[in-house]
């Protein structure tokens, strides 16, 4: 019996083959698609219908991709030749939320900007947000441990991820985790699912930490600088200040200029740089004040807004970059992560690998926690080898200035060749020794994340 005829015969409807379906599996936002077409998707709707998938593919040795939104940004849901494609995306309900405790507990399909809009009905937010909040999944930001523009003040996934619910590849459920503000029982096996990319099993709800919604004002801050190096080291004096904000991000010129096109706005300065900043709580408007100083004392031209709207108006633009890196041609949209007084080194970094491969390469960056976003741009689906080598520059640049190769994309199929180079080989190889003891039979995302390229 065939392992499509033994899915249709446990799932049924739940199995889609239609080939539009497939074809989209393959695929993320990383301009990465796996070779070949999967065998089916099974859209699950529940716990069952996950440890139902799992069983079968343990029983016939059948590889399993698990997919979210497919928002990704590192070919790590992307599903080819030969396996079987596990969505999560039905499974949006919000079992439980407590705000007596500050947690919910949720299914791995609902949205972050859906599951906020809930929330803030109850005075409470998650805060983990990403620039895609508006539609990637909250099971795809722990899988990959993703971050977003508030992490310098709110944390990263890790930090809100009280526990999780997750199927082993042989289909047992585990409920790893707490539900206290406390809990050192045994290893952190909550923390080892967060961001391991779907290697270790399949996470089918989460037991999130909460915070109350920020009380006070919220004041924003855009100031434009000469160039990027400038504004970088001006988000460097802003964090050893002692300020505290809670967004702080930077476009250079090329992605501002980009924005802009794409928005109608009028052209900025020819190589003009722009961090956009904000405050919030009690303290955001005097917080602003300081902030203002010394962007002003680094060259930066800038102006603040105590209005709430305006805000948001101006934070569009930074959250625009996607799509305006979309208009440009292909991306390949990368990741790395420094410590915060070696973002103006960074940048030096990035402007040398243009120079050298003839390329432009338009960053942004979260400048409150040293996490870049440099977009190389192509034609056509596949990056040139001059693009990789470019990136590989990159990377190295980055580990050499004691930081690392991902900040929150993750590894997945683009970065695996490098993971070694990071952690080193006898590290390398106990993850993989660790990812074995959870999945023994290789069948849980086999080719992302620790196997080398040939």
């Amino acid at each position: 019996m065939t392992v499509l005829t033994l899915l249709r015969e446990s799932l049924g409807a739940l199995i889609d083959t239609d080939e539009a379906s497939l074809e989209e599996a393959r695929a993320d936002r990383s301009g990465h698609a796996a070779p070949g077409r999967p065998l089916a998707v099974v859209h699950a709707e529940c716990v069952e219908d996950v440890q139902k998938t799992m069983r079968i593919a343990t029983e016939t040795r059948t590889p399993v991709v698990v997919r979210g939104a497919g928002t990704g940004l590192a070919g790590a849901a992307n599903a080819g030749s030969g396996e079987i494609v596990l969505s999560l995306r039905r499974m949006t309900k919000i079992h439980e939320v407590r705000p007596d405790d500050l947690l919910a507990v949720v299914e791995p399909g609902i949205l972050n900007a859906d599951l906020n809009t809930e929330l803030a009905r109850h005075g409470l937010w998650w805060a983990p947000d990403p620039a895609s909040r508006d539609i990637s999944t909250v099971g795809g930001n722990i899988a990959t441990g993703a971050g977003g523009l508030l992490c310098a003040k709110y944390g990263v996934v890790r930090d809100a991820v009280l526990g999780v619910d997750l199927v082993l590849a042989d289909g047992r459920l585990l409920h790893l985790g707490h539900r206290s503000v406390k809990g050192v029982t045994g290893l952190d096996l909550t923390a080892l699912v967060v961001g391991s990319e779907g290697t270790l099993g399949v996470m089918v709800g989460a037991t999130l930490k909460l915070r109350r919604l920020v009380p006070g004002e919220t004041c924003t801050i855009t100031a434009t600088f000469p160039g990027v190096r400038a504004a970088a080291a001006a988000s460097a004096a802003v964090t050893a200040a002692g300020v505290q904000p809670a967004i702080m991000e930077l476009m250079d010129a090329a992605s501002l200029a980009a924005v802009h096109a794409l928005l109608s706005l009028p052209a900025p300065t020819s190589g003009a740089a722009q961090l956009t900043i904000q405050t919030d709580g009690p303290a955001a408007v005097a917080e602003a004040a300081t902030i203002a100083e010394i962007l002003r004392a680094h060259e930066g031209v800038t102006v603040v807004s105590r209005d709430r709207a305006e805000g948001e108006r101006l934070l569009a633009i930074r959250r625009s970059m996607h799509a305006a890196m979309a208009s440009l041609g292909t991306t390949l949209i990368e990741d790395v992560s420094v410590p915060r007084s070696a973002m103006p080194a960074m940048f030096d970094e990035i402007a040398r690998i243009e120079q050298e491969y003839a390329l432009t390469i338009p960053t942004v960056a979260h400048a409150g926690d040293g996490n870049l976003h440099p977009n190389f741009l192509f034609d056509g689906p596949e990056a040139p080898p001059e693009v990789w080598a470019a990136a590989d520059e990159l990377f190295r640049a980055a580990i050499r200035l004691g930081g690392t190769l991902t900040g929150e994309h993750g590894i997945g199929v683009l970065k695996r060749r490098w993971l070694a180079d990071e952690l080193g080989e006898d590290q390398w190889q106990l993850q993989r020794q660790i990812a074995a003891v959870f999945d023994p039979l290789g069948i849980l995302n086999p080719g992302k994340v620790f196997s080398p390229d040939a």
